[in-house]
């Protein structure tokens, strides 16, 4: 459904106003922020203090199982005890400096690792929220319910839904299409999820070919956007998927109560 896309772009984007931010993987069989944030051939190396993620930016630092692979293509092969050893290392032994935010990226599902992080998390006072990512499409739906549901059965706050690969806005003639088409009038999956479970609704991205092309890339969805811009001599126009973006950034950020404007 997008949710290591909304982490990559997030995290930058937050880093971008000027807040230090760290960045989990904890998709432990399937980690992909090391590629999407352009990150990739790096190690994790240990001080005094712990392991020291990887800095993505001067802002962003990132932890992932793919940095401690030998061959960044190896399978891993994990029972649940040692997945959960893995996401203890990243939540104890990482020495991350002062954070203003904290995403922890998951797997699909309500498995070990989510149980593990919910463990830890409360052993060290708790995290502000879960940050919800579906698409329009009622497969996903059912599935992220049961999410929502583990949130609720776990005490996890719900920060709010993100509803991706909302609609398509082509960026030739500018008109919108509904790829996954709802009645007219009615709330979509997304909308109709967060009233049911009484939770925000943060937003709707728009399907957009350079938001798949920047995580290709591993940049960030507006500088792929800036630099595709000035290599055609023209000047940069953020299309929606970016301005939507910003809006649940925005919202996420008031809702964990930290100022955007202080930075």
């Amino acid at each position: 459904v997008g949710k290591s896309t909304m982490t990559k772009e997030l995290g930058l984007m937050v880093g971008r106003m000027g807040f230090q931010v760290g960045l989990m993987d904890t998709d432990i069989c399937g980690p992909s922020l090391p590629r999407l944030t352009g990150a990739i051939g790096e190690e994790i190396h240990t001080n005094n203090e712990g392991w020291e993620p990887v800095a993505v930016d001067e802002n962003v630092s990132l932890v992932s199982i793919q940095y401690l692979l030998e061959n960044a293509s190896d399978a891993v092969i994990f029972r649940g005890p040692r997945k959960n050893g893995v996401i203890k290392n990243f939540m104890k032994d990482v020495a991350w400096g002062t954070l203003d935010l904290l995403l922890v990226d998951t797997p699909p599902g309500t498995s070990d690792e989510h149980l593990s992080i919910v463990s830890y998390f409360n052993q060290s006072g708790g995290c502000d929220g879960a940050i919800v990512v579906t698409t329009p499409q009622e497969v996903s739906i059912s599935d992220v319910r049961r999410e929502l549901n583990f949130c609720k059965k776990s005490g996890i706050k719900v920060l709010g839904i993100v509803e991706n690969m909302s609609g398509f806005v082509c960026p030739s003639c500018k008109k919108g299409s509904e790829i996954f088409p709802s009645k007219p009038g009615v709330l979509s999956p997304g909308e109709r999820l967060a009233e049911e479970f009484a939770v925000p609704f943060l937003g709707k991205i728009p399907l957009d070919p350079a938001l798949m092309a920047a995580c290709e890339r591993g940049e960030p969805l507006e500088d792929f956007i800036t630099a595709n811009a000035k290599e055609a001599g023209k000047d940069p126009v953020m299309p929606p998927s970016v301005l939507a973006l910003q809006s649940v950034a925005s919202k996420v950020l008031r809702s964990v109560g930290i100022d955007a404007k202080s930075q």
